[in-house]
């Protein structure tokens, strides 16, 4: 069934400062399409570009989060044409790639089975919960694939190679108490309570911090994971302290924190981020 072009595949909701995204193809488990890939990107892009928005929660409509890929096509669905006489892009990794790039923290409520793409595009947030009926499957070698979504790259990095490539190279389905003792997820809830418990762990990484220093903080950890040694980041810190240094949040972190009050950051994401790797 094709969904109607003026029926968004990617809702948008704000709940305070959080922006809930909600993949939004129930009837069909909210299977992953390049609309939908659009969307989600279109919907990160407006919340990066919101000061307002301090953090972001992603879950699905229904009963799935997100089944993979849409297989209407059948044995065509992954025959791509070549892009400038080279590989085309593949559109989970592109999906993912820009969850990696948000100036928010995002979390990720599962709150049903998350299967292939389904799974893949959430190992770039920052958290994930699950809800107890979630089922997680990298289902790739048995659909003659390989994995996709940069997850070669993240799934080592959040549970470990043994564990990925247990996972990956068996393609079953792991539970949602599997996915929490091996780190996939940090908790599980209740089904009604994923997507409330998830805006609760958002705002409380956001709540009385500075978005700027959230902002950076993300991009400074996830891109130590590939550094190739401790001088590296002593490097990027540097010139992390020494360009908050001068900025006017630090006088008011500083002197909110003497004068025991909540602080009131100034400074904006929205305005720009220094560049802390020398780019």
């Amino acid at each position: 069934m094709t969904q109607p072009v003026d029926d968004p595949v990617v809702l948008f909701e704000r709940v305070g400062e959080v922006a809930v995204l909600r993949l939004h193809r129930p009837d069909r488990l909210n299977a992953f399409t390049v609309r939908m890939r659009r969307e989600l990107e279109a919907a990160f892009d407006r919340c990066d570009a919101d000061d307002e928005v301090r953090a972001v929660v992603l879950t699905g409509s229904g009963r799935a989060y997100c089944a993979g890929a849409d297989l209407g096509a059948g044995g065509e669905t992954f025959v791509a044409e070549p892009v400038d006489g080279g590989v085309p892009p593949d559109e989970g990794g592109l999906a993912s790639l820009r969850i990696f790039r948000s100036t928010k923290p995002v979390v990720v409520a599962v709150n049903g089975p998350a299967v292939g793409v389904g799974v893949t595009s959430t190992l770039p947030a920052d958290v994930r919960i699950a809800s107890e009926t979630a089922r997680f499957g990298f289902v790739f070698t048995r659909r003659g694939l390989v994995p996709e979504a940069c997850s070669s790259w993240f799934l080592p990095r959040i549970v470990g190679i043994a564990t990925a490539l247990e996972w990956t190279l068996s393609g079953r389905l792991i539970d949602a108490e599997e996915a929490l003792a091996k780190g996939l997820v940090r908790e599980v809830v209740p089904q009604e309570r994923v997507v409330e418990r998830g805006i609760e762990l958002a705002c409380g990484l956001v709540s009385g911090t500075a978005p700027v220093s959230v902002a950076l903080t993300r991009r400074m950890l996830w891109s130590m994971l590939g550094a190739e040694g401790p001088e590296v980041a002593h490097l990027v810190e540097s010139r992390g302290i020494y360009e908050r240094g001068r900025s006017a949040d630090i006088r008011e972190g500083v002197e909110a924190f003497l004068a025991k009050r909540e602080p009131h950051f100034v400074d904006r994401v929205s305005d720009g981020l220094p560049d802390l790797f020398g780019q």
